[in-house]
């Protein structure tokens, strides 16, 4: 009997395997989209055990071993050893199936420590052993893993006040793997809270040496950071949002909502729509005029449960879904930096698979011929980041759009054994194309071109693209 980990694993057609094996396999790894810690790998970080590797952060494995019935301090607690967690993480595993979690586990102890037994509480103290003496050793280091992976760019996710210190030293080292910031502006956006917006106004007022007074203030130091990044080889920005903002405003209203909020006062639900537009508006200007690739991560509904948000804090777990009405918002948004020739190369990635369409069709309408793909559906994002969500996403852009255009995968991973998931990815695509051919729907004879666009959407269009 195979292993469930082996080489045509995923691959159920001979067209696919071909398209695997001769073409996406052999393709290095840009991951542009990540949360990884630069300070691990500035420090080239070894890890203490496959616990603390595996557990630390990953709210997706949390989700589940509390859905299995597992105690809270088993997932975020202080109290549990990495190997009281881990157990419980090995108790919990044979309980995802079906869940990618499950192929997701496998397919990293198979391709970072060369484990293929199924983890479960009779295998965890012997896989756990054996993959914390490899931990030990500098091979399995922050730094060797990348290197294990064939990791070619990293684009970690940074705030405008972060010092980027760690991807200076890592530049200034001449470390083979790209390590670059990518600008994330959320909290210059976050206007809710006036007490928690004012405190991070006045970080960035010390981080940019201009004093913050109004709003033109807030967007010169804004500016200021974004030179710094781009200084420090930066090329994307992100956003995390639930939903588009594109509401008409004036100068005059922003001043006076910034004035407002900066004072400490409350601003209404209108009011906060407008800021956010016209922060999202400037942002993109700023970031068209240097050629920069903006995203947009829209649809998550964050902190849902109070009481654990309180307790734990965000990134915790308690995130869903959302489920907003968002398509003239968008074309609005994009219909606005269009006319005034401003519209950057962009990124949209959807969490509810309803939108599909929708985005596949919207960034149709503002494809210009400038650059193939200049308009991109992101690959399926976080919830959807499993076999099921990637095939619709990748069917809606082929029926919609060029998939073979596509900018391909991504980890928005916080660990350093998550590079498996562009295998899964590639995979997952390979079987897709190749069942076609192997269907009569894709004519066999054109295998070689087939070929190519796979090398292309796992690795040559993200290089072109974002110009690494």
């Amino acid at each position: 009997m195979k292993p469930l980990i082996h080489d045509d694993c995923l691959l159920q057609s001979d067209a696919a395997r071909e398209l695997y094996h001769e073409h996406a396999a052999k393709q290095p790894i840009i991951d542009y989209h990540c949360h990884l810690n630069p300070a691990y790998i500035a420090n080239d970080y070894l890890f203490d055990n496959l616990g603390q590797l595996w557990l630390e952060g990953d709210h997706y494995k949390w989700r589940a071993m509390r859905t299995n019935g597992i105690e809270e301090k088993y997932c975020t607690g202080k109290e549990a050893s990495d190997w009281e967690k881990f157990e419980k993480w090995a108790e919990t595993v044979p309980y995802t199936m079906r869940n990618p979690l499950y192929h997701w586990t496998h397919l990293e102890l198979k391709r970072a420590f060369g484990v293929d037994k199924l983890l479960n509480p009779e295998t965890a103290k012997e896989i756990y052993d054996v993959c914390t003496e490899k931990l030990r050793t500098p091979e399995y280091s922050a730094r060797g893993l990348m290197k294990k992976f064939k990791v070619q760019v990293v684009c970690t996710t940074d705030d405008p006040a972060d010092t980027l210190e760690h991807h200076i030293s890592l530049q200034e080292e001449g470390f083979e793997i790209k390590v670059l910031p990518t600008w994330r502006p959320d909290k210059a956006m976050a206007v809710e809270n006036p007490k928690e917006y004012r405190a991070y106004v006045e970080k960035l007022a010390d981080v940019s040496g201009v004093t913050i007074r109004k709003f033109s203030d807030l967007i010169e130091a804004l500016r200021k950071r974004h030179d710094f990044f781009a200084s420090v080889g930066c090329k994307l920005s992100d956003h995390g949002i639930e939903e588009f903002y594109a509401e008409p405003y004036t100068e005059t209203e922003i001043t006076q909502i910034f004035d407002k909020v900066y004072g400490g006062m409350e601003l209404t639900k209108e009011e906060i729509w407008k800021f956010k537009s016209a922060m999202l508006h400037e942002g993109a200007m700023i970031d068209w005029e240097k050629g920069w690739t903006q995203q947009f991560h829209y649809g998550a509904i964050r902190n849902n449960n109070t009481r654990l948000f309180k307790q734990l804090g965000p990134d915790t777990g308690f995130d869903s879904i959302g489920d907003f009405t968002v398509a003239k918002a968008m074309s609005r948004f994009f219909d606005q930096l269009d006319k005034e020739n401003k519209l950057a190369k962009t990124i949209v990635y959807n969490l509810n698979p309803k939108d599909n369409d929708m985005v596949a069709t919207m960034i149709g309408n503002f494809q210009d011929g400038s650059v193939a793909g200049k308009m991109q559906f992101g690959a399926a994002w976080w919830f959807l980041d499993q076999k099921t969500g990637m095939e619709a996403q990748m069917n809606s852009l082929s029926n919609l759009g060029l998939l073979s255009r596509f900018v391909g995968m991504l980890t928005d991973s916080r660990s350093f054994v998550s590079y498996p998931r562009h295998e899964y990815f590639r995979r997952i695509l390979c079987n897709l194309i190749g069942n076609d051919v192997e269907n009569g729907l894709l004519p066999a004879s054109e295998m070689d071109f087939l070929g190519k666009m796979v090398e292309d959407i796992s690795y040559h269009n993200a290089k072109n693209f974002f110009n690494f």
